[in-house]
């Protein structure tokens, strides 16, 4: 009998210590992105990362908005892109970053930005020949784009069927060894991705959309929340914050 109590004890006890501590994190955001160069990515290269092992320009402006806001977090670096977006969508008090701000995206998230530019180029191999007006031409080559981005997203929309990768940046030695003739990518990440795979001097035949990045939170995030970081955002960008970041990265 008093075994049997003493285990009903430890059982109560466990159960009151995990609501404590439930209950200290209510206020707690948890922001969660991937490697996405130069605007977020592991100091190690791998595919997670915590806090400090964290860097890029969307990263230091998100820890700077976020502690000028008196608002605490935790931030993670996962893969891939297509389980980070769903984990945001889904749970409550998450976001993600960064994001394209996209008109079927907009009523899915509450959005804080933009951060940085994004966009959208097709690249080609430096001595490529081809040359494109617009992106119906690109329809007789064969194009890379990273899956689940929203670049891979639109050309699949648009019928052109990319074939995706599910790091981005392998798509620059795709490229150079002839498997693709197009890699559809962003500006700047496109090019810096490139040079971390030994690739330079690739060249731009097309500049089709021109997009903005996002902090993108879970829709149950109150809207007072989302005014304070918008509003920190704004003051950083007036203080040269913002582009101060850019610099030190681009």
């Amino acid at each position: 009998m008093f075994k049997r109590l003493l285990i009903l004890t430890c059982t109560c006890l466990l159960f009151t210590s995990a609501a404590r501590a439930a209950g200290t994190n209510d206020n707690s955001m948890v922001l969660l992105t991937e490697n996405f160069p130069p605007y977020n990515m592991a100091i190690n290269g791998k595919n997670f990362a915590q806090e400090e092992n964290i860097e890029g320009i969307a990263a230091d402006i998100v820890r700077e908005m976020f502690k000028r806001a008196g608002i605490s977090y935790s931030m993670t670096l996962r893969f891939p892109w297509e389980r980070i977006y769903k984990i945001t969508l889904e749970q409550p008090g998450h976001g993600v970053f960064v994001m394209a701000r996209l008109a079927e995206r907009e009523k899915l998230f509450k959005w804080v930005g933009p951060i940085g530019p994004d966009d959208w180029i097709l690249l080609a191999k430096p001595n490529s020949r081809i040359k494109l007006d617009s992106i119906e031409q690109a329809r007789r080559y064969k194009i890379g784009a990273y899956k689940g981005d929203a670049i891979a997203v639109h050309l699949n929309k648009q019928g052109l069927k990319p074939v995706v990768a599910l790091r981005d940046q392998d798509n620059a030695k795709k490229l150079m060894d002839g498997q693709i003739d197009l890699w559809a990518t962003g500006d700047p990440a496109g090019r810096y991705l490139a040079r971390q795979e030994g690739v330079t001097g690739l060249k731009t035949v097309l500049r089709f959309n021109s997009a903005e990045l996002y902090l993108a939170l879970n829709k149950d995030v109150p809207d007072e929340i989302v005014s304070k970081l918008q509003h920190e955002l704004d003051q950083m960008r007036a203080e040269g914050f913002v582009e101060e970041a850019m610099g030190r990265y681009l």
